[in-house]
């Protein structure tokens, strides 16, 4: 008789830690909607960081960045810090331009993602949520903005795609608490403290799926940023809010233009 060797038990390979984290986007990850009680910002990445226990945090973000800014100004700067994981959150500064083009977009972001991903960098990215049901806006400008998020988020589909292994990707349709107005900032375009500690976990489990060590889960409970009062949301209103949605508006007029154009010849049609 036979006798065949037994094979030994697949033992699970141990989570990876996060020695190094980088950032790259807008004013997302620089933190804003997050302020700190002695200024600043904290917001995700700092979260983040702690959740992994990660040593180092470089933090390439800078307020106002387009896609092409990143894979320019900032994936320098992030390959050089030799990251075992890297968060890019960018994209819907190019929604809100006239010139927007998703397919300049996607060649700027998958540039981005490639050279990270060959450095064995593993990717988080984004899928953004309809911005419209948390920042309200007059029609025209309303559907021009959903259009414009669809075809975002298409590209992140399209960069995603080519490695899945390497790429995790959060969608923030779908993420328990996203749309409740805790989770925004004044402003409605950033997130609140709660709304930075969501998209923390949320990343971090994505991390865990991808066998990544999270010794220190997030909490979800705010604590120690700076209280924002009813003073701030006044002031925010009256010396930023009202400029921006102007300056906005003026930008995307083209385009606002153009979808009412189309809207009447299928009506008419």
């Amino acid at each position: 008789m036979t006798v065949q060797p037994l094979l030994a038990p697949t033992v699970p390979s141990a989570p990876r830690p996060v020695r190094t984290l980088v950032t790259l986007g807008d004013s997302t990850p620089v933190g804003l909607g997050d302020p700190l009680p002695g200024g600043g910002w904290r917001g995700f990445p700092v979260l983040l960081r702690a959740a992994l226990g990660a040593g180092t945090l470089v933090n390439t973000a800078v307020s106002g960045a387009r896609t092409a800014d990143v894979r320019r100004s900032q994936l320098p700067a992030a390959l050089a810090a030799g990251p075992d994981v890297a968060v890019l959150c960018v994209g819907m500064n190019d929604t809100l331009r006239s010139d927007f083009d998703p397919v300049a977009l996607e060649i700027d972001c998958a540039a981005a993602v490639h050279a990270l991903c060959t450095r064995g960098v593993h990717v988080l990215m984004l899928r953004f949520h309809d911005h419209t049901r948390v920042f309200r806006l007059p029609g025209p400008l309303r559907r021009a903005l959903q259009r414009r998020i669809t075809a975002l988020n298409a590209a992140t589909d399209a960069v995603a795609a080519t490695d899945p292994a390497g790429i995790s990707v959060l969608d923030l349709d779908r993420l328990p608490g996203g749309y409740d107005p805790a989770a925004w900032a004044v402003d409605r375009l950033h997130p609140s403290e709660r709304g930075h500690r969501l998209l923390a976990a949320a990343f971090a489990d994505l991390l865990a799926e991808a066998r990544f060590a999270v010794p220190h889960p997030v909490r979800l409970t705010c604590g120690g940023g700076r209280e924002v009062t009813a003073a701030h949301r006044a002031a925010w209103l009256v010396a930023k809010g009202v400029p921006w949605l102007v300056r906005r508006g003026r930008d995307l007029g083209p385009v606002i233009v153009q979808g009412l154009v189309t809207e009447l010849r299928g009506a008419v049609g």
